[in-house]
């Protein structure tokens, strides 16, 4: 199960990494008169690094067997998941007001909307972030309690 569990993480750090990617591309902030983005740079920053701290943490468990190493990274999965669902609630509507406007339902065109950078995230791989972050929560509290161990 533990292992499951790191499997799930690196998937899910490679799809959060392909977001990451997406955002600081599309996010130039040199340009004047850019629409800012909803997604505060110290709130995705933090919620790389408690991922990849998280991470460590379990690799730390797996290596040596120390429970305390696994309850950390639990810990530390509380607030990578406070953080990315505090970005998706922001994302949300910026998703909404994007596909409305590429509708053309307001007789407007995309390019007369100023849209932040997160526009550009694609639905099918946020969904797929949040459901590989769950599953990772998941196997890691199964993990932690003992649960599909020898």
């Amino acid at each position: 199960m533990g292992v499951a569990a790191l499997i799930s993480w690196f998937v899910t750090a490679f799809v959060g990494l392909y977001l990451l990617a997406v955002w600081l591309i599309e996010n130039d902030v040199t340009q004047r008169g850019a629409a800012a983005s909803r997604l505060p740079g110290p709130v995705i920053l933090g919620h790389v690094l408690l991922a990849l701290t998280g991470l460590v943490f379990w690799v730390i468990h797996l290596l040596f067997g120390a429970a305390s190493w696994g309850w950390a990274a639990v810990g530390v999965l509380a607030g990578i998941a406070t953080l990315g669902l505090t970005m998706f609630s922001r994302w949300i509507p910026v998703h909404v007001a994007y596909v409305a406007a590429e509708s053309g339902k307001h007789g407007r065109r995309v390019a007369d909307y100023d849209f932040p950078a997160e526009r550009a995230f694609p639905l099918p791989v946020v969904v797929g972030h949040g459901l590989l972050a769950s599953t990772t929560v998941t196997l890691v509290v199964l993990a932690m309690l003992g649960v599909g161990g020898s």
